[in-house]
């Protein structure tokens, strides 16, 4: 038997394709890169993340000289949309970067833990999270839901 996975997303030529709200969004990811830590990768990335009370939360790289233990922009944003507001989701996510002396114009995706935990992001509140990916510049993608990002992602429910 063959079965196929597919996904839509939407790709705009730049930042003027999107909404008024998701443009804030984006630039608020953009300007996330600036509170990035990283010394060693000189990769500076960036998320914002719009709260079901439409409160926008940022987060950034954080490097370390043991670099198992640092942690990614993404992550650094879930945990403290976790922590410190638990009883909301997340409308929509953004997530930018920038190299240091590279040109960033094209969409950034997130790396494997990352999709895992936004994942479990989405199936803790039973909503999905819409993920908008850029750079400084260029392309944009949208995606309706971070499940879009990992399929056949370890949901937890095997555990239960």
């Amino acid at each position: 038997m063959h079965t196929k996975f597919e996904f839509e997303y939407e790709l705009f030529d730049d930042i003027n394709g999107l909404s008024i709200s998701d443009q804030h969004l984006l630039e608020k990811a953009k300007e996330a890169t600036k509170s990035a830590y990283a010394p060693y990768s000189n990769f500076y990335v960036g998320a914002a993340a719009l709260l079901s009370n439409d409160q926008i939360v940022i987060g950034s790289n954080q490097e370390s000289a043991s670099f198992p233990v640092g942690i990614c922009a993404e992550r650094t944003l879930l945990n403290s949309v976790g922590s410190q507001f638990p009883t909301l989701s997340i409308k929509t996510m953004a997530i930018s970067y920038q190299p240091l002396g590279k040109d960033s114009n094209e969409p950034i995706s997130p790396c494997g833990m990352c999709r895992q935990s936004l994942l479990d992001y989405e199936h803790r509140y039973g909503s999905p999270i819409k993920i908008i990916l850029s750079g400084m510049s260029g392309n944009v993608m949208v995606l309706k839901s971070a499940s879009n990002l990992l399929p056949f992602g370890f949901d937890g429910t095997i555990l239960k």
